[in-house]
């Protein structure tokens, strides 16, 4: 019999690549998951990993274990949630990791939802980039996550996650306002800005990946001058004529544009898309569907509004 708990085991070490990372998010030492990996190769008579430089890799039964494993662990998941049904009762905790806009776009008002909705579900939040609250879910240091697309995320037919999709936002051009494109009508073309120099976010945050992206397709590599994650900063380099960035609307609101011009561009691909995530099965959780309804609500509201 395969003990579910060191499937667990080896969903995180392929996960994180090394023992050490894997440890540290199932909070265990790294000789008790070496101990759960050298039982769980007994269970089923394979290796199951192999040495990769300083990390390791799956073999090929691991990687057909693995396939079976995020599937049992998905129907955990959804047994979990028909107990949490049957007890009377709703109440408990719901801890959900999300990017400082959506916290404030989506999250905050389902909270306040939630209060007369489900009085009994709480929400704990953790403010998380875009790119961090869905290994935090993975590793089940959230319940829920609110994410927005990047350049190495989980795909949207990964079978660990069940994705909800929550609202689109498009990218605005803040250009400086002596910028000889301040003034023109209509919306700024990506490509004309080839030659400007940029102010961004740092790699790995998902934005630079949007930005990147929509000047690839423009057909150039921006000139990435100024790196800052908080778009307070990104306007106020704008404001001194230090460069150019696409920023998204929402991330805007609350910020002085008083000496920058903020225009619409011409690329879809400028947009970021934002989404809820669960681990599969969770979704029927009584804890977690009417959380999940809440955030669906208020991005209609964001849609609407």
């Amino acid at each position: 019999m395969i003990d579910a708990r060191r499937l667990r085991t080896l969903r995180a070490v392929a996960d994180h690549r090394t023992v050490t990372a894997a440890a540290a998010a199932l909070y265990l030492t790294p000789s008790a998951v070496s101990q759960q990996l050298a039982a769980l190769e007994q269970e089923t008579g394979h290796h199951l990993l192999a040495r990769d430089g300083r990390g390791v890799r799956l073999t090929a039964a691991g990687e057909i274990l693995l396939g079976h494993a995020d599937a049992v662990l998905a129907q955990l998941e959804r047994a979990e949630a028909d107990l949490a049904a049957y007890s009377a009762g709703v109440a408990g905790e719901v801890t959900v990791a999300s990017f400082a806009t959506g916290i404030a776009l989506v999250l905050a008002p389902a909270i306040a939802d939630l209060a007369q909705s489900a009085p009994g579900v709480r929400l704990k939040v953790l403010d998380a980039e875009g790119d961090a609250s869905l290994p935090m879910l993975l590793d089940g240091q959230a319940d829920l996550a609110v994410a927005v697309e990047y350049r190495g995320a989980p795909r949207a037919d990964d079978r660990r996650i069940t994705r909800v999709p929550l609202y689109a936002e498009p990218f605005r051009a803040v250009l400086p306002l002596g910028h000889p494109l301040a003034a023109a009508g209509g919306p700024v073309e990506v490509a004309s800005l080839a030659a400007e120099p940029w102010i961004g976010p740092y790699p790995g945050n998902p934005c630079h990946d949007v930005v990147l992206l929509a000047c690839e397709h423009a057909g150039f590599q921006p000139r990435l001058v100024h790196s800052s994650d908080d778009f307070r900063a990104v306007v106020a380099l704008a404001s001194a004529g230090a460069g150019v960035a696409l920023v998204p609307r929402s991330a805007l609101r609350g910020t002085d544009l008083a000496a920058v011009a903020v225009r619409p561009v011409d690329s879809e691909l400028a947009t970021r898309k934002v989404f809820a995530a669960v681990r599969s099965g969770a979704e029927l959780h009584p804890l977690i569907a009417p959380v999940l309804t809440a955030l669906t609500g208020a991005a209609r509201g964001l849609a609407e509004g």
